[in-house]
């Protein structure tokens, strides 16, 4: 009975966490895509760092393919904006919409994952 409890108290602190962490990503996803309103960076390392330190509570449960979901979206994204950022130094429009689809592509794998956690689905790998 007691192990029932704790990992279903596991389960729900992981959910927790999930929740946090796309909100944050919200946060900066939304910012990003809305001209005037960005949020700091700091934001979007903070859920980074605690996906990255929360991952291996996850292990083994469905909640693990969003913690890989989450950080992998951090990294495609942040490396994709580094690709593109010499195109704002050359040329703004090309940069401007570089950045816009990365920005849409982001916020949309943010939506998915986060409905997905809603749902109690694990992500694709």
């Amino acid at each position: 009975m007691n192990q029932v409890v704790e990992v279903a108290g596991r389960d729900q602190s992981l959910k927790n966490i999930g929740h946090i962490s796309y909100a944050l990503h919200t946060i900066v996803a939304v910012s990003a895509v809305l001209p005037g309103a960005q949020a700091s960076i700091a934001l979007l390392l903070v859920a980074f760092v605690l996906d990255l330190v929360k991952r291996g509570d996850a292990v083994g449960t469905w909640q693990e393919s969003h913690f890989g979901w989450r950080i992998r979206t951090v990294l495609w994204a942040g490396g994709l904006y580094l690709v593109t950022a010499p195109l704002w130094a050359l040329f703004f429009v090309p940069g401007w919409i570089a950045w816009t689809i990365i920005s849409i592509w982001f916020l949309y794998r943010v939506v998915r994952g986060w409905m997905n956690l809603n749902s109690n689905v694990a992500m694709p790998a």
